[in-house]
């Protein structure tokens, strides 16, 4: 079916009090295997490439969201494709042309006057294009998850939104980036005063480390995006590994790509309907 927008998806998600998966591809089996498990749990899902994806493809935005585009358009389900994690302004500028509806553009490690400034003038190029646009108030990785002023506050969340103009806000409540434990903590106490003091959707960066019950908890409470990467990583990577761990003399890439391929749709069923339920 034709490609969906990420504002189209997590709005209908918000109305319904629960959220949709957004998981970061780095090849074409993260693309198949996100989608395989899409199509499973029978939910929607967005397709995210980072700025990290796009350094690691050479620099080259085009060729995984052609990809992914193509893909995405022959699935069962509604999919949207979202630019995630956006430092550079020449990137942000190539969204709208390559497929995505949307951008998470990141100016979180700037002061605050500085990254309301950035994003402001990002919100005001994506609008002027129609791209629905995500910012984020916080350090989700950096300082970490606890240190001192890390964390988001709401009443400069709610000003920050207000005066940036952003759709949406990736929040900082105590998960971290690329974690390879599920052993975060949320605060909860926080997010319901962030979803109390924000009038727009908010979203978790940093998914993969949050124990179920914690990521279930964090969706009642107001979070209508879930980012994943890692856990996909992980996946594919465990996979792989135990393949020639077993066939120390395969060469042929299609047999462990594959087996890493299934790993990850798996992970990514799973992780759709533990939020899709929430």
């Amino acid at each position: 079916m034709p490609l969906t927008t990420t504002r189209a998806l997590v709005t209908r998600a918000r109305a319904a009090r629960t959220a949709v998966a957004a998981f970061n591809i780095i090849t074409l089996e993260h693309v198949e295997a996100v989608l395989t498990g899409a199509e499973t749990a029978g939910a929607p899902v967005v397709l995210q490439v980072s700025e990290n994806a796009v350094r690691f493809r050479q620099g080259r935005l085009l060729p995984l969201a052609r990809a992914a585009v193509t893909a995405a358009e022959r699935a069962a389900v509604p999919v949207a494709l979202h630019l995630d994690h956006v430092q550079s302004d020449p990137l942000l500028r190539q969204a709208a042309d390559a497929g995505f509806s949307s951008v998470m553009y990141d100016a979180s490690r700037l002061p605050y006057t500085e990254n309301l400034a950035a994003t402001r003038a990002a919100v005001d190029w994506a609008h002027s294009q129609g791209l629905w646009i995500e910012g984020e108030l916080g350090e989700i990785g950096g300082k970490g998850a606890h240190a001192p002023g890390a964390r988001t506050d709401p009443a400069e969340a709610s000003a920050f939104v207000a005066r940036s103009g952003v759709d949406a806000l990736a929040v900082a409540i105590g998960s971290v980036h690329a974690m390879t434990t599920r052993t975060a903590t949320l605060d909860h106490r926080l997010l319901a005063r962030l979803t109390a003091a924000v009038d727009v959707p908010l979203v978790l960066h940093g998914s993969s480390g949050v124990p179920d019950d914690q990521l279930t908890a964090a969706v009642t409470g107001g979070i209508a995006k879930v980012n994943i990467g890692t856990a996909l990583n992980q996946a594919m990577t465990g996979a792989i590994r135990g393949f020639l761990d077993a066939h120390p003399t395969a060469v042929d890439p299609r047999r462990y790509l594959g087996v890493g391929r299934e790993a990850m749709a798996g992970t990514a069923e799973r992780a759709i309907r533990l939020i899709t339920r929430s």
